[in-house]
């Protein structure tokens, strides 16, 4: 009885799922801080301050402050996306296919992996150092090349400074992003394109770019969907005078004089909308791509 009973218990013991107890912590931290937050804020989103069911703060939503809040942030989040996704593709490029000395590309990996978390408090006071009105750079450059950026119409509190200070998140970013699918390019592909006869350009035209487009269309998506939700550095830099949405909710809901935390539950709500559309876009176009990159 003991040799028949002692197999059939090892088996049951190796069929436990032990690898599920390796992603507990993970599962917790998220119903603990996405899933059960963003369920409340959707509740709130339909409620007056009363606690009763209602449509207004959706319908409250298309107030001209509000669309030109989610315009703005629409905008920085494209114009900051596509800086990324070009400046970055083309640093990895040069770095992964360039024929650049082979310590380049970790040294690059490490610093994309720091820097793409770089944001918040520290990286708007770095920015304020390095190019506000008093900044290190502004002055080496008007003491060595008589240059005044700001007399010539840059400022950091401005669309063109908070997208430039995105930028230093976003190509690191993008770099880690893309590199998978630039591995992905085998070298045989552009070989018998040469053999054939094709040009650079034609193979980049005709075999590469065909390939890669859903991972630099991802990575887009990635990347704006980054930015449409930062609000630390943004917040640190320019404080409340820059009417982004992510800036606009942050003052309804702990703010004094625009305190309205429902109408700032449906303004996350709206924002929940548009990064999941992003963000499914993405892993779309990402398990598209990963057939190439195997």
């Amino acid at each position: 009885m003991s040799t028949t009973a002692l197999p059939a218990t090892a088996a049951r013991v190796k069929r436990i799922p032990w690898s599920w107890l390796g992603i507990l912590p993970f599962l917790i931290f998220s119903l603990l801080f996405l899933l059960l937050p963003a369920a409340n804020l959707i509740v709130g989103a339909f409620q007056d301050p009363s606690g009763n069911f209602t449509f207004q703060n959706i319908l409250n939503l298309a107030q001209p402050a509000i669309i030109r809040s989610y315009t703005l942030s629409l905008q920085i989040s494209a114009a900051s996306a596509l800086g990324g996704l070009v400046i970055g593709f083309f640093l990895a490029l040069a770095t992964i296919l360039g024929g650049l000395p082979r310590w380049v590309r970790p040294t690059l990996m490490t610093f994309s992996g720091v820097a793409s978390q770089f944001a918040g408090v520290p990286l708007a006071f770095a920015f304020m150092a390095t190019l506000g009105r008093t900044g290190l750079v502004t002055a080496l450059l008007f003491t060595l090349f008589d240059l005044n950026i700001y007399r010539g119409g840059f400022n950091l509190l401005s669309f063109l400074g908070l997208t430039l200070t995105y930028l230093y998140f976003q190509i690191p970013l993008m770099v880690l992003v893309v590199s998978p699918a630039l591995d992905g390019l085998k070298r045989e592909w552009r070989e018998a394109a040469s053999i054939l006869g094709a040009t650079g350009l034609q193979y980049w035209r005709m075999i590469a770019f065909p390939i890669l487009w859903p991972s630099l269309l991802g990575a887009f998506l990635l990347l704006f969907a980054n930015a449409f939700g930062a609000i630390a550095t943004a917040y640190a830099l320019t404080g409340s005078s820059f009417n982004l949405v992510t800036i606009l909710l942050y003052a309804q809901i702990r703010g004094d004089a625009l305190h309205d935390p429902n109408l700032g539950y449906a303004l996350a709500l709206g924002m929940i909308v548009i990064t999941g559309l992003s963000n499914g876009a993405y892993i779309w176009l990402a398990s598209r791509s990963a057939r190439w990159i195997r």
